[in-house]
């Protein structure tokens, strides 16, 4: 029980931080399109996590390949719809992973979940249908959001996975992270050369100051850390228990929202944070599954 506590708090610290991204990006996304958000983020996270390399084992590099992948599609969809609707909005179709993660682990994976999760996944939309509060009707950027969350999902399930198939020989965190964020890069490299774009390199240069924060709060707070806590954390809770953790997320990035983008709550969506985290607690009630993987 100790050890699924530590689990609990690393997801919670991961869906914290997650929520000050929205904000964050939104702020980016002024002055850089998806791919070079990407680009830029996890170029500052490689270089932190490139000694990482050294050491890898074939089956970290073979896990972290699909799970960059994975990972790469869920980031450009969401910076995509993020453009295209509001901070909140995106915040709160993203957390319908709550709901994806069991409704893709049923049909894909044949598991089956007892009621109290359940019970947790209704509270759960509930909570975010609540918040989602604006009067604009569903858009395109939602739309791409909620692709997002969909390869989202299958990333945290393939994440429980990895852990599953190496227990002889656990994964080790950090260097996960390392081949995630070099795919990340890769892959946003690719796709900006394809459309004939340069890679953003002197767009540094222009960028404000807040702006540049940013970037940088994202590449290493929220792509070296968090990623590396996200694969620690799924060794003590498991995938269901974690989305709805990370349904949490909706509220951190409305609270961000409005300190930093002025985006508020109305009674109705401070009624949905209360579901959502009453979500989190009925889905403790049953002992999780356990996977494993290393810190180091």
């Amino acid at each position: 029980m100790r050890t699924e506590r530590w689990g609990l708090m690393a997801l919670l610290v991961v869906t914290l931080v997650w929520g000050t991204t929205f904000p964050a990006m939104k702020l980016l996304s002024a002055q850089l399109d998806a791919l070079q958000i990407i680009w830029w983020r996890f170029a500052i996270a490689l270089l932190v996590l490139a000694p990482l390399w050294r050491g890898m084992r074939r089956s970290e590099r073979r896990w972290g390949l699909l799970l960059g992948g994975l990972l790469f599609l869920a980031f450009w969809l969401q910076i995509e719809g993020l453009a295209r609707t509001s901070s909140n909005r995106n915040a709160f179709v993203t957390g319908l992973n709550v709901l994806v993660v069991p409704l893709i682990a049923m049909l894909a994976l044949g598991r089956r979940y007892g009621w109290q999760l359940w019970a947790a996944c209704a509270l759960a939309c509930a909570g975010m249908a609540l918040m989602f509060h604006e009067d604009e009707p569903w858009n395109l950027g939602d739309s791409l959001t909620l692709a997002s969350t969909v390869f989202y999902a299958i990333y945290i399930l393939a994440l429980e996975e990895s852990a599953r198939r190496t227990l002889a020989q656990p994964l080790r965190a950090t260097r996960m992270a390392a081949v995630q964020a070099s795919v990340m890069l890769a892959a946003s490299s690719a796709l900006l050369l394809a459309r004939g774009a340069e890679l953003p390199l002197v767009r540094l240069q222009t960028l404000e100051p807040h702006a540049l924060a940013a970037l940088v709060y994202l590449g290493v707070l929220a792509s070296v850390v968090v990623v590396t806590l996200q694969a620690w954390g799924q060794q003590r809770v498991d995938a269901m228990r974690s989305a709805i953790v990370f349904g949490l997320e909706p509220v951190f990035a409305a609270m961000t929202a409005w300190v930093l983008l002025g985006e508020r709550l109305g009674w109705s969506g401070l009624a949905g944070a209360a579901l959502i985290i009453g979500a989190l607690v009925l889905s403790q009630l049953q002992p999780p599954a356990k996977v494993q993987f290393t810190a180091q």
